[in-house]
């Protein structure tokens, strides 16, 4: 199958590294120098436009920051090099709204389009086993399933276009609830005399685990090694995709609201390169210790 892939960055580079494998691969970046240095090492070809990513590509697929980055490249030609009956599938954590217009116009055309948003990080994406949570039309995405089952080990089909991005949201901003959570609590808990890594004993076999009390702050946190995988800018970014989500659909979301506005918080403190997880580190600060060992 010929196939085009758009931005290279910490997931989408291990995603288009599978789809190398058994596919006639075309890559587009915007820092040119990560194309060539793909292509060089899969055996790809390496482009310079968006357009050239897409002409005689069966599906293209697109991993930006957000949303707006995707009209960009589909105005800076992408949408004029794809053909009748390709497919466009947008991995990007993006804004619901704008994937129900862009499927729209595609459609228009006789394009189709999957937003498919993933989860799993780049250990998920470099093992293939990402979760990717599709909006779009069935017949699109049974077409297209054979090309995600090689990245993605949880594949589902969540409804029509934008219903994957308003997912991926929802379920971002739990995941930021969790990390906010956890910072108050676990600090609470060790200047009440409760060794942290005690206290995660307790809760992981409790009612009150999570993945982030599980995975997360074990292998980040009391660890000290708070590697960075997902910044907190993006996080950031999702839950006011998911709050703004809210908000159209009349639901009152306090908790969307205030964490959106934690992370903000977070992001102006800790700076863009901070991962998500060290919003713990300010839980850290405020209480004066230190949640290690």
């Amino acid at each position: 199958m010929r196939i085009g892939f758009l931005g290279l960055g910490v997931i989408g580079r291990p995603i288009a590294m599978h789809l190398a494998r058994t596919h006639q691969l075309r890559v587009w970046n915007r820092t040119a120098a990560r194309a060539t240095s793909f292509a060089k090492e899969t055996g790809a070809e390496a482009v310079t436009t968006p357009r050239d990513a897409a002409i005689e590509a069966e599906v293209v697929f697109t991993c930006l920051p957000n949303s707006p980055e995707v009209e960009e490249v589909l105005g800076g030609g992408l949408e004029g090099g794809l053909g009748p009956e390709s497919t466009l599938v947008d991995l990007t954590s993006g804004i619901p709204e704008t994937s129900r217009r862009i499927a729209g116009r595609l459609s228009n055309r006789g394009i189709g389009w999957l937003d498919a948003p993933v989860s799993g990080g780049t250990a998920g994406a470099e093992a293939g086993t990402l979760t990717i949570m599709v909006g779009g039309e069935a017949p699109v995405f049974s077409r297209v399933l054979p090309t995600l089952e090689l990245f993605g080990k949880r594949i589902v089909h969540v409804g029509p276009a934008g219903a994957g991005q308003a997912l991926k949201a929802v379920h971002n901003m739990l995941i930021a609830v969790n990390v906010f959570a956890l910072g108050e609590g676990l600090t609470t808990l060790a200047k009440a005399g409760v060794a942290p890594r005690t206290a995660l004993e307790v809760i992981n076999n409790a009612n009150g685990r999570s993945f982030v009390s599980e995975r997360l702050v074990p292998e980040r946190v009391l660890s000290g090694a708070w590697p960075r995988t997902f910044r907190l800018a993006l996080l950031d970014k999702d839950v006011a995709i998911a709050r703004d989500l809210a908000r159209t659909e009349g639901i009152d979301a306090p908790m969307m609201d205030r964490v959106s506005e934690l992370l903000h918080q977070a992001r102006t403190e800790l700076g863009e390169e901070a991962d998500h997880v060290e919003a713990i580190r300010l839980h850290e600060r405020r209480a004066g210790v230190e949640l290690r060992g």
